[in-house]
């Protein structure tokens, strides 16, 4: 039992989550159980609206569930501090937002580098090695000192990649990561992530409503109306 826990890296358990809207109550996820194996390369699909978004979000612990349990790394979120909750995104999972999140005024170099300072683990050097082998990695070592507003929206998102990954998290979500990509960057950034699953071995979660992003999922969990659809 113990070897298929340290396997499962998300686990939900009729996970609920509510949101008052004036005198009403709108159920962005009902009842959802699911389990997430370490290593996956999977995506939630469904069309807007449908709780993509809000599931991601209560893995990812930016949310917590109005009923039931999200376990992620072995850690039932719903019994975790606001720090230890922090400390669980910080150190264990890594985001991919499909605006891409970058600090405007920061250098690819320094977005990348960001949560690695708020980890505070590594020694400066350590760091800088860190930081400079992964925009490599990501094809962006010529652009290292370009701020975001002098970087193609592709070039944007390899920064994003960067930085979810720097840190070397046991999981990866991205929320509709080619949506504002033409289809052949969008097609090089998920060949890209697939390289890096299969070589770390870490666990990327999509939600997406494109074919080409689902096509190349190891498993599509479908998603309608906050409910799962045939598995």
């Amino acid at each position: 039992m113990e070897n298929e826990s340290n396997k499962m890296i998300v686990r939900l358990n009729d996970v609920v989550k509510e949101y008052a809207l004036g005198e009403l109550t709108v159920r962005g996820v009902a009842g959802v159980t699911l389990d997430i194996q370490a290593g996956e390369f999977s995506t939630i699909a469904g069309p807007s609206g449908s709780g993509k978004t809000t599931l991601l979000n209560l893995i990812g612990c930016v949310d917590t569930a109005t009923r039931g349990h999200v376990t992620v790394a072995g850690k039932d979120t719903g019994n975790l501090s606001e720090k230890e909750l922090t400390d669980l995104r910080l150190h264990h999972i890594g985001f991919i937002f499909q605006t891409f999140n970058l600090i405007g005024v920061l250098t690819a170099y320094q977005n990348v580098e960001f949560p690695l300072l708020l980890q505070k683990t590594l020694s400066p050097e350590d760091r800088a090695q860190r930081v400079s082998g992964i925009l490599e990695r990501v094809g962006l070592a010529e652009y290292v000192h370009h701020r975001p507003n002098q970087l193609s929206g592709g070039q944007r998102q390899r920064v994003a990649i960067a930085r979810a990954l720097v840190t070397r998290p046991r999981l990866v979500l991205a929320d509709e990561p080619t949506a504002n990509l033409d289809s052949k960057t969008g097609a090089d950034i998920l060949d890209l992530m697939k390289q890096l699953n299969q070589e770390e071995g870490t666990t990327f979660l999509f939600s997406t409503h494109d074919h080409s992003v689902m096509e190349r999922a190891d498993r599509v969990i479908t998603l309608v109306d906050g409910r799962l659809g045939a598995q």
